[in-house]
């Protein structure tokens, strides 16, 4: 590895949330094609996923929860809005217990069915930056894994284009800078920057050309995030671009002379002093 390569990190998101997407990771995984996953640990295919997800070398897979706070009332349901946790949050009205009691839950979940701490944490939905919930996040970070704190995922957005960059730029104004801050304070390392937000729509084509973008335009310590899965999970409403992004990622073959080496970010992520 030269001097000049930077050291990418693919995560694929939602692991446990269905079966089509943990075979979806264990693939990608197995071909080097993504170097982190963060897991659902409420959701339906999560232990059985987990028994598997284990066995994968840590050296090769970052794997981190996928802090879940808009869960189906039942199981298989569909997800609530985000509105309500958003104006709970904002307005500072959640109840602060019962969250701190549910992010405490669900890293004892994920350590149970790991046997290890995660070795990141991020927010599906970007939950992990919202008023109240990144102050309980933090906290718990730091008191439960004080000597070697997981990386937390910053939202901070790379280069994107037209409406994609509205929407990156949105994600992040909905607290990742106050996240940042105050992971900073009590030396938690975060990623760099977020690439691989986009709208959910356009073809293979589509697809493969803002993946070929996010790659020119990524720098060691960013994280791409994606979302693939082999099948469709039923009230899905990203069901076909899961699919999509399967398939470009399967197909996705770095030159050596291209400067881009995929990595997990635990293993090349300066940690604050």
């Amino acid at each position: 590895m030269t001097e000049a390569t930077r050291r990418l990190c693919i995560c694929a998101d939602d692991f446990g949330m269905s079966a089509g997407i943990n075979s979806a990771v264990f693939d990608l995984a197995e071909q080097g094609k993504i170097t982190a996953t963060s897991g659902m640990v409420h959701r339906d295919a999560w232990e059985e996923g987990a028994k598997v997800l284990k066995l994968i070398d840590p050296a090769r897979l970052d794997v981190g929860l996928h802090l879940d706070l808009t869960r189906p009332a039942l199981a298989g349901g569909p997800e609530p809005g985000l509105l309500g946790l958003l104006a709970r949050t904002y307005t500072r009205t959640v109840f602060a217990p019962g969250l701190q009691a549910d992010i405490r839950e669900q890293l004892t979940r994920f350590e149970d069915a790991m046997g290890r701490a995660p070795a990141f944490v991020d927010g599906h939905r970007h939950v992990h930056q919202f008023p109240v919930v990144r102050e309980l996040l933090v906290e718990e970070i730091a008191r439960r894994y004080a000597a070697s704190p997981p990386w937390i995922r910053n939202t901070a957005p790379g280069a994107q284009h037209g409406p994609d960059r509205l929407k990156a730029r949105v994600i992040h104004a909905l607290g990742g800078a106050q996240l940042a801050a105050l992971a900073a304070q009590r030396g938690i390392p975060m990623s760099s920057r977020l690439l691989g937000v986009y709208d959910f729509s356009g073809d293979m084509q589509r697809h493969e050309q803002r993946l070929s973008e996010w790659l020119a335009a990524c720098r060691t310590g960013d994280v791409l995030m994606c979302h693939p899965s082999a099948g469709i999970l039923p009230g899905d409403p990203h069901g076909g671009a899961r699919l999509r992004e399967y398939a470009v990622l399967r197909g996705l073959v770095l030159a050596a002379s291209g400067g881009i080496a995929l990595a997990p970010l635990s293993r090349c992520l300066p940690r604050p002093s």
